[in-house]
This record gives C-alpha cells, structure tokens and sequence, in this order.
C-alpha cells in the first residue's frame, strides 16, 4: 500500500497550477509573467549585489543613488526588479554598523542577493539579531569595537534591506570589478565586514 509520500509532489504541482489559473484568472498575473519572475529570482547571486556595492564605492553619484533609490540603483545596473518589493539600502559607517534581519519569516532582496542562507531563516538568528546583535555578530567572527552602534533593520513582505558595507582601507585605487570580488553575501547582509 501508498504511503502517500508519491502524492505530495503530485498534490503540490495541482497547487501551483491552481494558483497560477487564480492569478491569470483575475488578472493579476499571467502564466508566462510568473515564469519569468521565478527564473529572474533562480538566476540572481550575491554577485550582482556584490557588483551595486563595487559600483558604490568608486561612483560617487551611483552611491547616492543606492542609498536614496535602491530599486532604481538596482534597475542602473540591470537587475530587473519589476514586481519585485523596494529595496533600501542602509550604510555601515565607522560609527554605525548595519544587520538585516527579517523578524518576521525571511524576506530577503533575493532580485539582487538571490537565494537567502539557511541560517538567514532560523529563528535563532531572527532572534539574536534582535535581542543580542553584538553577540550574534561575534559568533560570525565580526567583533565590533565598543564605540560602535549596531543599527538593525528588518526587512519586511512591503520593503526589502541590503547593507552597503564599509570599504576596506587598501583598496584605493582599485576598478569596481576586482573591489566586487571581495564582497560576500554576508557583507550585504552585515553579518561580515569585507577584508582584504
């Protein structure tokens, strides 16, 4: 006898078709509108973000750009972000560290960071950020000095967050690309501070 187990990947397929039928039905999306959002979101990388940041750290007019419009500053650098929720931007300075958390699920700028880490998602971690983000940080190698604030940001369904991370001393002088391939995923988030 079936366990059932077959079934579920079956049922799920129902589901989703029944759900597309819905959206085209009421004319809120069509069938080939959800299928080029999900193969938009499945190509997006940290890589893209990545390359925002680079772009933010030698263009002084794109870096204002980021921190004002982030959607906007996305859609400059060719990252589609139709349909997509608003992305802010929030700066690390000497003074002011930022992390992201959603405390809520994980809402997460998948447009322009892709597919949030697993950790992103764990209740421990909304949880910390939250309550203990000194000691969260710590726990990622990040240790900040006493002085400095620690700024959290939820992101949320409305309005998605990504850090714009402090650059490195000893990158002056460097092209976007080679400053881009020093950012990591979770220097966008703010769980990490880029290093050389």
């Amino acid at each position: 006898m079936d366990s059932g187990s077959d079934l579920l990947p079956h049922n799920d397929e129902r589901l989703l078709a029944a759900l597309v039928s819905v959206l085209a039905a009421k004319g809120i999306a069509t069938p080939a509108e959800i299928a080029e959002r999900v193969a938009i979101t499945d190509a997006a990388t940290p890589a893209r973000g990545a390359a925002m940041v680079a772009r933010a750290w030698t263009d002084p007019d794109y870096r204002a750009l980021l921190l004002t419009d982030g959607t906007r500053a996305a859609e400059a650098m060719g990252v589609p972000m139709r349909g997509a929720p608003p992305l802010g931007v929030i700066e690390c300075t000497p003074e002011v560290h930022a992390l992201v958390v959603c405390t809520l699920c994980s809402c997460y700028p998948r447009a322009v960071l892709g597919y949030p880490p697993f950790w992103f998602k764990s209740a421990a971690y909304r949880a910390r950020a939250v309550r203990d983000p000194r000691g969260l940080l710590a726990e990622f190698g990040t240790v900040l000095p006493q002085a400095t604030r620690i700024r959290v940001v939820d992101s949320t369904a409305d309005y998605r967050w990504m850090v714009l991370p402090l650059r490195p001393p000893g990158t002056e002088g460097w092209e976007a690309a080679r400053l881009a391939g020093l950012i990591r995923e979770g220097d966008m988030i703010g769980v990490t501070r880029v290093r050389l």
